[in-house]
């Protein structure tokens, strides 16, 4: 079974940004789409679903921070990170606890970096879309135990001896 395309939109005003991310990305296998404003960037998720968003912080008409928090409130299995030229201590702190971003990193990035950061990002993701998959799964087969043994009462009641073995017991007639 192969991994499935990782989708990546990167919402960023200046083009010159975006094409040098095209660059540094292209031979990651991510399909990547672009957007120059947040809001274009929320109206292409709409209709496409993203693994990651990458987003510059300051941007017209709305900052990356504001942007992020609407991804997550909207998208929470969305992999949300900020890349920002105007890095500060309180953008970072805001970014995190607001927009519960994966990363906070600087431009210029360095390609390596950024290459690794967004792979582990991927694996997180993977774990985290594992994890709630498991627990589905989990409350399905809890859920139809109950049902048994509401239909079959003590069928989950199991007798054992005193090596540990399943007694199975003969089927009584139920009294009249």
């Amino acid at each position: 079974m192969s991994t499935p395309t990782r989708r990546i939109l990167i919402v960023d005003d200046e083009e010159n940004v975006c094409n040098a991310l095209r660059r540094s990305l292209r031979k990651e296998g991510y399909e990547m789409f672009f957007a120059h404003e947040p809001s274009d960037g929320l109206e292409l998720m709409k209709h496409t679903p993203i693994d990651l968003v990458l987003s510059d912080h300051l941007m017209p008409n709305m900052t990356g921070l504001e942007f992020l928090k609407l991804v997550h409130d909207r998208y929470p299995d969305c992999v949300r990170m900020m890349l920002t030229g105007h890095a500060d201590m309180q953008t970072a702190i805001s970014a995190i606890n607001q927009g519960e971003i994966y990363r906070f990193l600087t431009k210029p990035w360095d390609d390596t970096e950024l290459k690794v950061t967004l792979f582990l990002a991927f694996e997180q993701l993977d774990l985290q879309r594992e994890n709630r998959r498991l627990l589905a799964t989990v409350r399905r087969q809890h859920d139809l135990i109950q049902e048994l043994e509401r239909e079959y009462p003590g069928i989950g009641a199991i007798s054992r001896d005193e090596d540990g073995a399943i007694i199975i017991e003969p089927s009584r007639p139920e009294a009249q």
